[in-house]
């Protein structure tokens, strides 16, 4: 049998009804229908309705990781931002914290220079403003260097104050610094006047009672002396001019096995902590010198004797 005369159609088993083509063409008419169609009458709005009701629990699930992923980063996000926020806070409040104890110390220096400069205005004695610069490297002496020297006309023995009180005195000068001996040293004693009683004594440094006090020695068991004198300057000794404060009594022991009282004094003057001071010039010192001595008189000649 020749070739050509093949029959190349499917047999009946394999047929499938109309053509792809046809199919093409007819449903795609038919979409094209529906589009409109729904556009003009809106006639699958119930059925998207019920799908989307159908479809929305499906959707929920499927967003959850993506929903935690982004809530997950924008809480490490917020915590970063919060972590530097609290940081930058303490960071302010410490420097706030800072700048209030520094207005703070201010205001009292202020008002101790005030107070400073009130008392120099009542005191007749030549003086000069110094600054405590540090305390002595001994540490079983108690002493202060201040920033006034020989250049600045300090002497040896010059009394020293603070705005409460008498501070201590002058023991050695530099050029241009001076070493001051507080009066709580073991080794500083100075005149003072109860000025209850008018009663005189000296009061003696005492390093080591009370972290630093006075001492009033050798009085009597019965001496009149109680909690709250105030001892001032008496002026007997040529370096303090008189009625400077010294300090106050604090406690008194009187015992019946020792004919003296013991005596403890708090000083009136700033001994850990003063910062500005005043250096007086030592009463003796603005003594004029005395006029020197004149040649013995000589005996006339031919003079009667008795």
């Amino acid at each position: 049998m020749p070739l050509g005369t093949l029959d190349r159609t499917p047999p009946p088993f394999f047929k499938q009804g109309p053509s792809a083509f046809s199919k093409l063409i007819f449903f795609s008419a038919l979409a094209l229908f529906l589009m409109v169609a729904d556009a003009r009458f809106k006639f699958a709005q119930p059925l998207r309705a019920s799908l989307a009701a159908l479809l929305y629990p499906v959707q929920w699930l499927v967003l959850q990781p993506v929903r935690a992923m982004r809530e997950g980063a924008s809480y490490f996000t917020e915590l970063s931002l919060a972590q530097q926020a609290e940081q930058a806070a303490r960071v302010r409040l410490a420097q706030q914290s800072q700048r209030a104890n520094q207005v703070e110390q201010l205001a009292q220096e202020n008002a101790r220079l005030r107070q400073l400069l009130l008392l120099r205005e009542k005191i007749t004695t030549p003086n000069q403003a110094a600054e405590v610069l540090y305390d002595a490297a001994d540490t079983y002496t108690r002493k202060v260097i201040i920033d006034k020297g020989l250049v600045q006309g300090v002497e040896a023995g010059s009394p020293v104050l603070d705005e409460s009180g008498v501070l201590g005195q002058v023991t050695r000068v530099h050029p241009l610094v001076s070493e001051v001996t507080l009066v709580i040293d073991r080794d500083h004693a100075i005149p003072v006047l109860n000025t209850r009683t008018g009663a005189r004594t000296v009061a003696y440094g005492d390093p080591l009672t009370e972290g630093g006090s006075l001492e009033l020695r050798f009085l009597g068991g019965n001496a009149d002396v109680q909690a709250g004198d105030l001892l001032t300057t008496s002026g007997v000794d040529g370096v303090y001019p008189a009625g400077l404060p010294v300090a106050s009594v604090s406690r008194v022991e009187r015992r019946a096995d020792s004919a003296f009282a013991r005596i403890y004094c708090t000083p009136k003057a700033m001994v850990h902590g003063a910062r500005h001071v005043l250096v007086l010039k030592p009463v003796l010192a603005q003594n004029p010198p005395l006029p020197p001595p004149g040649p013995p008189a000589a005996t006339k000649k031919g003079a009667a004797k008795p």
